[in-house]
């Protein structure tokens, strides 16, 4: 069973810095999609960014610029340096996996292992 375990959420004023990690255990593929994405109470979530195995990188245009997506292939982690966060970015933050040798995808149905999730509270 893949589990997915998220970290380092919290509350930081507009402007400030967060960074999130991920860890995923119980999978041994080495080629893998990680994403990050977010919601909001009512709407769905919300695609942020992914990064595959061979380290492409891709983001959503509200946050490219200032989202950085990381991560540590050996060790199954992902992680999300967040500057210049807005009041517009808070929302719970999950990490999802894949493995595959696709192209990774920004639609959330394509992952099949998603994490509990972290609150990122941003304040005006």
């Amino acid at each position: 069973q893949v589990q997915l375990v998220e970290s380092g959420g919290g509350s930081v004023e507009a402007g400030g810095s967060l960074r999130l990690s991920c860890v995923a255990s119980g999978e041994s593929s080495s080629r893998a999609c990680m994403a990050w994405f977010r919601q909001v109470p009512g709407k769905g979530r919300e695609w942020v960014a992914y990064r595959r195995s061979d380290g492409t990188t891709a983001y959503a245009e509200s946050v490219k610029g200032r989202f950085t997506i990381s991560g540590d292939n050996a060790k199954n982690a992902l992680n999300l340096h967040m500057n210049s966060l807005k009041p517009e970015d808070t929302a719970l933050f999950y990490c999802a996996r894949r493995s595959s040798t696709q192209a990774c995808s920004s639609n959330s149905w394509w992952y099949p292992y998603w994490g509990q999730g972290t609150q990122v509270t941003v304040s005006a």
